[in-house]
């Protein structure tokens, strides 16, 4: 992988980390048509290892509430939330390596995600929480289910997580802000697990000096363009819904569809 392919990479990783479009199966995407190996051991650390740059911008725009110590039960919470993702992730840690070479289960995601942020809105349309402190442990944890749905590639982390908050009725902006959140422990222990098994299995990637420049630029690259589409995501999230995704989804999901029966893309 050259410098300017991570960069590409961690770009498209930082705009789409927060929307509801999956940042894994657009940087899925980016490294087909890159023509970068999809079973290469430092690729997939690199998929998984930079989305913590993007996930940390959370922590910059939100600090205040992060380093709030006096308020434990919202470190619980997430901790709460994050417990299926662990557990999940865990266990099928193996198969999703598998999922994430297949550039037809991104694009099958893609669409039939497509169709359901199409009629979320009406579907959750009334909502009673609107503030952190009045999430139950009982909805953290349900949250934190509908995250692992977005261990399939192209499902998107953001959209499941979102979707769950407003399936236990929190508004829209409450349910956005607090899949940020939780993405910060989730994508943390993601990136511990994916270091650790990769140094495990092969040392070797980790000790190239290369290797860990493209992962330095990577995550700061990821983290600066994440801190902007944060921003504009809660700001037209809260004016305008879901609908526009819902067809970003549709086109691009069919788009790949088309380019992998015409064989551009494997």
């Amino acid at each position: 992988m050259t410098y300017l392919e991570a960069i590409i990479i961690a770009i498209v990783e930082g705009l789409t980390e927060f929307l509801p479009v999956s940042s894994t199966g657009h940087m899925i995407i980016a490294e087909r048509l890159l023509q970068l190996p999809a079973d290469d051991v430092f690729l997939k650390l690199f998929t998984v290892a930079i989305q913590l740059g993007a996930i940390l911008s959370v922590v910059v725009l939100y600090w205040k509430k992060f380093f709030d110590f006096g308020r434990l039960q919202f470190y619980l919470k997430l901790m709460v939330a994050v417990v299926p993702a662990l557990g999940i992730g865990f266990i099928f840690n193996d198969k999703i390596d598998e999922l994430l070479e297949s550039a037809t289960t991104v694009a099958v995601s893609l669409l039939l995600g497509g169709f359901i942020l199409l009629y979320i809105d009406r579907m959750f349309n009334r909502p009673r929480i609107e503030e952190e402190k009045d999430i139950s442990y009982r909805r953290a944890f349900i949250i934190g289910f509908w995250q692992c749905v977005a261990m399939i590639p192209g499902v998107s982390r953001s959209a499941a997580s979102i979707i769950g908050g407003m399936h236990q009725k929190l508004t829209r902006k409450l349910a956005a802000e607090f899949s940020f959140f939780l993405a910060v422990p989730t994508m943390a222990a993601a990136t511990g697990y994916k270091l650790l098994k990769t140094y495990k299995e092969n040392p070797e990637v980790l000790t190239d000096q290369h290797n860990l420049m493209l992962l330095a630029i990577g995550n700061v690259v990821a983290f600066i363009v994440a801190l902007l589409a944060i921003k504009f995501f809660i700001t037209y999230l809260q004016k305008y819904g879901f609908k526009l995704f819902g067809w970003y989804r549709i086109v691009v999901g069919t788009a790949l569809l088309i380019l992998i029966m015409m064989g551009y893309i494997r």
